[in-house]
């Protein structure tokens, strides 16, 4: 699949296979994360990696939008490195081109994946920290769910001439 068939495919997966998700798998998908772009000099990002069934059923009291099913065999919460002196919203904007990058890395696979946002909703970003037990120096940012599908979504075409203007608005 090339790069353009990824982006113009990939839709978001809420229905998993029951059939797990190979380490050397979910390391290809943080190494493609790992690739996005950032500003500053360091990696705005850490990465928890969950596997554990029973962590992963815990999942929707924490997040009602993580609620899949089945349970996805894996999910990796992308978090924000708040020690970085860089400005936060740089850091915002480089776990966002992260999370991306493992959801089309996902697809490109032949996994499904599903996006759900952690940040800015106090609530679930306390849940999360406190679920994982994150440093006071980290801040979750997004889950994303990932395994095989059991249904996939059919591509949609989202192209808006209206919301393209040239040379100014």
């Amino acid at each position: 699949m090339d790069t353009l068939e990824a982006i113009l495919t990939r839709r978001s997966v809420r229905e998993y296979a029951d059939r797990p998700v190979a380490p050397e798998t979910v390391e290809k998908l943080l190494a493609a994360a790992m690739q996005a772009p950032y500003a500053g000099g360091d990696q705005p990002w850490h990465f928890v990696v969950i596997d554990d069934p029973r962590i992963l059923e815990s999942i929707p009291a924490v997040s009602p939008y993580a609620e899949v099913r089945p349970p996805a065999p894996a999910a990796i919460l992308v978090c924000l490195d708040l020690r970085l002196p860089d400005n936060p919203d740089l850091r915002v904007q480089g776990c966002a081109a992260a999370t991306e990058n493992l959801l089309l890395a996902a697809h490109a696979l032949g996994l499904g994946a599903v996006w759900t946002a952690v940040y800015p909703d106090a609530d679930r970003m306390l849940g999360f920290a406190n679920l994982f037990s994150l440093p006071d120096a980290v801040a979750p940012f997004a889950l994303v769910t990932v395994g095989y599908p059991a249904a996939r979504p059919p591509p949609e075409d989202r192209y808006r001439e209206d919301r393209v203007h040239y040379n100014g608005w």
